[in-house]
């Protein structure tokens, strides 16, 4: 990516939060974290910078502030606080790219939250009518930006969105976390993005299935 972007990441703490940090400080990008703890966000950090002293990083106290001054703003958080995360930022997010990575799994991870007809990228997008919503890195793991290459082929990750500039522009980012980007479709494809993480999550839990191993399977 030649032009450099302003990057949010709200819930940078967090598993996925803090991979998503880690893996975009290498490109050339601004980074903005927040966490609701800044002290996490610190030694978010404080990690990066000890093996990239020229990572341009920085934890913000406020998830507002961090989303006004950015061009790309990934909400790193699960399903259930998006909606107030939404109304924080609703005002500042204007006509700005907002990544949802959110899969709304129910308790018992036996189905969605959501109805049938729609998704959390979908509802995030009713809550952000003048943002361009994308969907990415909802079928990754944490774990996995740690080996997104596997026998010198990078493994895939999924892009949705209705705004094409907004697809081009993550999925650049999806490049520069060392993935693939596959353009799955529009917001609507979300849907099956989050029921595919559904099923990989309950393989995982019965047989202790790596989806990864199974991409190498089927790439071979």
């Amino acid at each position: 990516m030649n032009t450099k972007q302003t990057i949010a990441i709200i819930g940078a703490s967090g598993n996925m939060g803090s991979a998503i940090s880690k893996s975009l400080s290498k490109g050339n990008n601004r980074l903005l974290l927040f966490a609701n703890e800044k002290e996490k966000a610190e030694a978010v950090v404080k990690d990066i910078k000890s093996g990239n002293a020229a990572a341009d990083v920085e934890a913000l106290e406020c998830p507002t502030d961090a989303s006004w001054e950015a061009d790309v703003i990934i909400l790193a958080v699960p399903f259930q606080a998006e909606k107030e995360l939404a109304e924080k930022i609703r005002e500042v997010a204007n006509q700005k790219i907002v990544i949802s990575i959110a899969n709304p799994l129910n308790a018992t991870f036996n189905g969605m939250v959501t109805a049938t007809d729609t998704s959390a990228a979908e509802e995030l997008q009713k809550l952000l009518p003048n943002s361009k919503v994308v969907k990415a890195f909802n079928t990754t793991f944490a774990a996995d930006f740690s080996t997104p290459v596997i026998d010198g082929k990078q493994a895939d990750a999924f892009v949705a969105g209705n705004d094409e500039e907004a697809v081009n522009t993550v999925s650049e980012l999806v490049k520069t976390a060392g993935f693939n980007p596959i353009v799955a479709g529009d917001l609507s494809v979300s849907r099956t993005l989050e029921n595919m993480q559904l099923l990989l999550i309950q393989l995982g839990m019965k047989y202790h299935y790596n989806w990864l191993a199974g991409w190498k399977i089927l790439h071979n």
